[in-house]
């Protein structure tokens, strides 16, 4: 805002300051981006100059321009689009394992480190709400990971994971192909869900598995179902019935929250999925193929062949960062 602005009342000062602060996010990076087209005219011509090392600077400084105008193309993509208010929300992240018997728990271990791992890196909390292990073996695991924007990060990894590997006990070298599924829905923290106790059946029963005196000599384990929609929740991972209730709850909530979440972007898709057909990201997602180091996710065509840096951890980013980007150009190219 510039200008004389000392004939405007009021009213209208508040309306332009809201203008200027809506638009903010997109000004600041388009003003970097036309440094930034300013600045590779000049290294061009520095890279017609007839100084051998200049141009040698100048070809260096010009592919990091080109990077960086990337990212800003980019970031102007995302200011553009609506935000859902469920993306700066923290996450359920659920885990099971699929097909392939015990090689299928022990991957399903494999994304609970992974994305453990990550989280630290992130500085997100990470608080097991429930798991059921036999060992190293891991058959579901349920987790809250608190932090800001943790959903809106996460929400791409929901879908059926697939390893392809030699299995330890296998003793003719063959590769064995297994799943598991990852589920992140939204934590409904600041989202209002009615659930009323006359829709709820609650049953209790003795926890079961590792957990020392307590186990099958008290009915701890709670098991919610919620009588309108079906959804059934279960939680022994604590030896009191009552914080297994209330963690269990917790569960139910996120549940409903994302079941009314989906409903309300169905509504809004349906037109145009009709057009273009299904875009669901969940219906494919990612192979891990250990022998060549590889990391694929079908979605988008794109693979990383660094697939220990992916397992620990520290390149999951690079494939979320590719996901994100094209999700933010397929919504752009439908607004």
């Amino acid at each position: 805002m510039s200008g004389d602005v000392s004939g405007l009342d009021r009213e209208e000062l508040a309306r332009l300051s809201k203008e200027f602060s809506d638009t903010g996010h997109v000004v600041e990076p388009y003003t970097r981006l036309l440094n930034l087209y300013a600045e590779l005219v000049e290294l061009q011509q520095m890279i017609n100059s007839e100084d051998e090392s200049l141009r040698r600077m100048a070809q260096e400084e010009r592919k990091t321009a080109l990077e960086s105008i990337a990212a800003c193309e980019h970031e102007i993509v995302g200011a553009l689009l609506p935000k859902d208010s469920a993306e700066s929300a923290g996450a359920i992240l659920e885990i099971r394992s699929g097909t392939g018997g015990d090689e299928a728990s022990l991957f399903c271990g494999d994304l609970l480190n992974m994305y453990e791992r990550y989280a630290q890196l992130r500085g997100w909390k990470w608080n097991i709400m429930s798991m059921t292990k036999d060992g190293e073996r891991i058959k579901e695991a349920v987790i809250k990971v608190s932090g800001r924007g943790v959903f809106g990060v996460l929400m791409f990894e929901s879908g059926v994971h697939r390893v392809q590997r030699v299995p330890a006990t296998e003793t003719q070298g063959r590769t064995h192909t297994s799943t598991a599924t990852v589920a992140v829905l939204p934590q409904a923290t600041n989202v209002h869900i009615e659930i009323k106790d006359s829709d709820l059946r609650i049953d209790v029963f003795r926890a079961s598995g590792k957990g020392g005196q307590h186990v099958n000599t008290t009915d701890s384990a709670v098991r919610i179902t919620h009588m309108p929609t079906g959804i059934v929740v279960e939680n022994q991972q604590e030896r009191s019935q009552l914080q297994n209730r209330e963690k269990a709850l917790q569960i139910l909530r996120a549940r409903m929250y994302e079941r009314e979440r989906q409903k309300l972007d169905s509504e809004r898709r349906a037109s145009r999925n009709k057009l273009i057909g299904s875009g669901d990201r969940s219906e494919k997602c990612r192979t891990y193929n250990y022998a060549q180091s590889r990391v694929t996710d079908h979605r988008i065509n794109f693979s990383l062949y660094d697939i220990e840096n992916v397992m620990n951890g520290t390149t999951l980013q690079n494939l979320i960062d590719q996901l994100r980007i094209q999700h933010d150009l397929d919504e752009l190219a439908h607004m």
